[in-house]
């Protein structure tokens, strides 16, 4: 997937420029340009990644391409609680599946969200994991998941195949 793919994904879950959000486990930012390229300057984004040179890597990109944008990034291990601003919108983008019980990771994602809030997930449209995936979120797992942890509505964005695993989706779910 290339720029114009991760910026296609999120496009129908921005409503409009500006606002603060987190792109939880953004590995080295594809989605965190895409959502630079988005918001526009207005726009604040918190970048939570646990690799220190993925940051490095993303920042760099970012100064780049998006000079005007505001991104304060953070080594943390999204899992545990931290100290951020309510947010108006979290993306989260090929991160849960790594997470063998992802209920208390969204609940605690949620929880940083000012009412109502939006959560957009990006993930493989799968039943079935492997050494990379090991706990997929297909879309209606991803439904129900949502609808447990408190999100009165969840629809269904952009799908787009995958030469990796089947399909990948990006879903809005609205608090």
């Amino acid at each position: 997937m290339n720029h114009s793919d991760h910026v296609a994904l999120l496009r129908a879950g921005i409503d409009q420029p500006g606002g603060v959000w987190a792109d939880f486990g953004s590995g080295t930012g594809a989605f965190t340009l895409a959502l630079a390229d988005l918001i526009g300057p207005a726009g604040v984004i918190y970048s939570i990644e646990q690799d220190r040179s993925a940051l490095a890597q993303q920042a760099r990109s970012l100064r780049e391409q998006f000079p005007d944008t505001i991104v304060h990034y953070r080594v943390a291990d999204f899992t545990q609680p931290m100290d951020l601003p309510a947010l108006d919108v979290i993306v989260m983008a090929n991160a849960l599946h790594f997470h063998r019980r992802p209920e208390p990771v969204v609940q605690l994602l949620k929880s940083y969200l000012r009412p109502p809030g939006r959560f957009i997930i990006v993930e493989y449209n799968i039943e079935q994991g492997n050494s990379a995936v090991p706990f997929p979120i297909s879309y209606p797992r991803w439904e129900e998941l949502a609808q447990h942890c408190g999100f009165k509505q969840t629809r269904l964005l952009k799908t787009r195949p995958s030469r990796f695993l089947k399909e990948i989706y990006s879903a809005v779910s609205e608090g």
